[in-house]
């Protein structure tokens, strides 16, 4: 008889942002054990996200509620997982709810990562830890790093992810023409452009005749900059609010560029293979900013409050450095760029 497939576990418990971020190691996971069953482990909210991968042979949603633990939700979870038997497990995130995660599932090599911090038996956790590097670099390849353990050489840096083709016809029903999406909501405000901004730049790329589309979150708070945005320019088109992530990445893939502050959103356009421009204040774009030749990344002014504060301190915002005509020079090189790659360039 045959030997079973090597079983390996990918574990990933943070955000939006840095779940999109981790597709470059899985890429190179699959590339090395050609022939393993690769799983993956990520909080339900962000399952939509990796559902179609090509490169995954199961996906393991687990119920979260950040802060605090349910094991009448996630033991089930776990009592499957322990019965794959898994030959390896790799935590990517490095938390404690990670950590623990990787003990309870039991996999024979447990992977992390060898950093300070969190409850005082994490370390024991794991098996195998690598250290951090100590300089700075993109979170994709930090994670990518994490897979030298196993002697996983490094891959492309640039994220992959799919939308649903069952959702297309909705997402056509919500943005029916291609358009440049805006998405001026941040988790963290010192991440948004001021909404003064995003107006005055709608009005400049009115005038030269680009089809501007604005969106947000469903929260209150990201609701509100949509009614404060509708305030100065009455005339600004804003989507609907698309609570469901499987279907704003289906929304999100039919963008012909995708505009923003350090936000999840701007991963995600990413991933599909849309052209971005991001906006970067308080956070490094040196570590977040999206990885390839078709992305480009304007920084404002000098900050003294740091990526760590949620709110500006100062009465000098650093994003507002960026000016709308910044924004606007930098969309048309894109588009310029990108219509004369697709043939549709009119001289």
């Amino acid at each position: 008889m045959n030997a079973r497939p090597e079983k390996i576990l990918a574990i990933q418990f943070k955000y939006f942002g840095d779940a999109v971020l981790l597709t470059p190691a899985l890429r190179a996971l699959r590339e090395h054990f050609p022939s393993a069953e690769l799983h993956l482990l990520v909080p339900e909210e962000v399952a939509p996200i990796f559902r179609h991968l090509p490169w995954l042979n199961r996906l393991w949603p687990m119920p979260r509620r950040r802060g605090s633990a349910n094991l009448r939700q996630t033991w089930p979870v776990i009592r499957s997982l322990r019965h794959e038997r898994f030959d390896r497990s790799a935590d990517f995130a490095g938390n404690d709810r990670g950590a623990i995660l990787s003990l309870l599932i039991g996999a024979r090599q447990r992977l992390g990562w060898a950093q300070s911090g969190g409850f005082l038996g994490r370390r024991f956790c794991y098996n195998r830890r690598v250290a951090p590097e100590t300089s700075k670099q993109h979170e994709s390849a930090r994670m990518m790093r994490l897979l030298s353990a196993w002697d996983v050489a490094p891959g492309p840096l640039e994220p992959e992810i799919q939308s649903d083709p069952a959702l297309d016809a909705a997402a056509a029903k919500l943005l029916p023409e291609r358009a440049v999406l805006c998405h001026i909501a941040s988790s963290q405000p010192n991440r948004q452009w001021p909404v003064r901004r995003w107006a005055d730049f709608y009005q400049l790329a009115v005038v030269g005749g680009l089809p501007i589309v604005f969106t947000t979150a469903a929260g209150a708070r990201e609701r509100s900059l949509t009614d404060e945005l509708k305030q100065i320019a009455p005339g600004a088109p804003v989507l609907p609010p698309v609570p469901e992530l499987a279907l704003f990445l289906a929304v999100l893939k039919r963008a012909e560029v995708f505009i923003s502050g350090d936000t999840g959103p701007l991963h995600f356009a990413a991933g599909l293979g849309v052209p971005t421009l991001s906006l970067f204040g308080p956070s490094s774009p040196v570590r977040w900013a999206p990885v390839g030749g078709r992305h480009r990344i304007l920084t404002g002014g000098p900050c003294s409050c740091g990526a760590g504060a949620h709110v500006c301190q100062t009465a000098s915002f650093c994003l507002a450095a960026i000016t709308p005509e910044q924004v606007l020079d930098s969309l048309q090189g894109i588009l310029k760029s990108t219509r004369h790659s697709q043939g549709v360039l009119k001289c």
